[in-house]
């Protein structure tokens, strides 16, 4: 197209799979754990996009330069101020959780990054990114989005239930696992209900803000299920798997895609990383924590979760251990491999 920027394309083995995330407040710790288990499994390259606030960034950068080389040389890590690029800021940083609105702005900030997973900062990876970089691929010539529906079933789901705004689908999104393509998204006209036009993804989001502000309750979340309302057919759905939550199976199991390949992309909402009320949950998070890195992964981070999870068994997520352990064992066996086959291949290199 005339004017359109022309990138050079990487080598395959030099291309960045770029991950955002937005922390403010007391989020440091949580997205810490969230990049190390991105670095753990992953096999290509990471490129984090970090948007914290300024007082965040020192402690950021002190961390994750204490990680081991063998680590640190998997990832570059770039960091941004919190800032809106229309509207009210104060209002922006208000709606919902502290800044959660600033990932409505990716596509306007990262002007020279073609495609984004964003998560929440309550996201563990179970197997790698790259992973669900692949399903980039599949996204068919109108698609420039995949989200996970908010529920499986409608009648115990919330917008099916509560919603007063329009939501996508019979049961919404969630928007805490989002992977992006920005560049449809920048150059995408997106029918809405303001204007019987289309308009950019800029010229949108604070307008549509304007309208709905008193009906939303889920912040930018549901801007997000708005937009798609309008323009579903720029909607990759993935399935729930990729964005497993409590609620998958505190009422019972309902995530057919986890009960068959395990749990891909975990996402602790509700804090239950920090309290009691889901101890399956907690476990996962404190395993990754703890982990040293340098250290066997079986042995330090595969057996301490099978013996937490032992202590789990009589709640409702710990009555399907095998739901989160599956995916994480097939990962860490194709780690392992990997090392083997690097290690054989170094040495038989003379």
């Amino acid at each position: 197209k005339p004017g359109e920027q022309k990138h050079p394309k990487e080598p395959s083995s030099l291309q960045c799979m770029h991950l955002a995330v937005v922390a403010c407040g007391d989020r440091l710790e949580e997205t810490l754990i969230m990049l190390k288990s991105a670095v753990l499994f992953s096999s290509r390259r990471l490129c984090f996009h970090i948007f914290a606030e300024d007082s965040l960034k020192p402690e950021f950068e002190k961390k994750l330069k204490e990680w081991p080389s063998s680590y640190t040389k998997k990832f570059e890590s770039n960091f941004y101020p919190i800032t809106f690029s229309v509207g009210n800021a104060q209002e922006w940083k208000k709606l919902f959780k502290p800044c959660a609105a600033q990932r409505l702005f990716l596509p306007v900030i990262l002007k020279d990054v073609d495609s984004l997973l964003y998560v929440d900062t309550d996201v563990l990876f179970l197997r790698p990114i790259d992973d669900i970089w692949h399903l980039l691929r599949e996204f068919n010539s109108t698609q420039l989005a995949a989200m996970a529906p908010e529920h499986e079933i409608p009648k115990i789901g919330w917008y099916s239930r509560f919603a007063r705004h329009p939501y996508y689908g019979s049961t919404g999104l969630n928007s805490g696992v989002m992977l992006m393509n920005l560049t449809r998204i920048r150059s995408t006209q997106f029918k809405n209900s303001l204007i019987p036009g289309g308009l950019t993804w800029e010229e949108m989001l604070y307008p549509l803000y304007q309208k709905y502000k008193n009906y939303i309750t889920w912040g930018d979340q549901d801007l997000l299920n708005i937009i798609f309302y309008f323009n579903p057919e720029c909607l990759y759905v993935f399935p729930c798997q990729w964005n497993y939550r409590p609620d998958h199976c505190m009422y019972g199991s309902n995530c057919r895609g986890a009960e068959q390949d395990g749990v891909s992309i975990l996402h602790g909402n509700r804090g239950v990383y920090h309290d009691d009320k889901q101890p399956t949950f907690k476990a996962l998070y404190e395993v990754i924590r703890d982990f040293p890195f340098e250290d066997n992964l079986f042995q330090s981070l595969y057996y301490p979760l099978q013996s937490k999870f032992l202590d789990t068994v009589h709640t409702l997520c710990g009555r399907i251990p095998q739901v989160f352990l599956k995916q994480i064992e097939k990962t860490m066996k194709k780690v392992y491999e990997n090392r083997v086959i690097v290690y054989l291949g170094a040495n038989h290199r003379y």
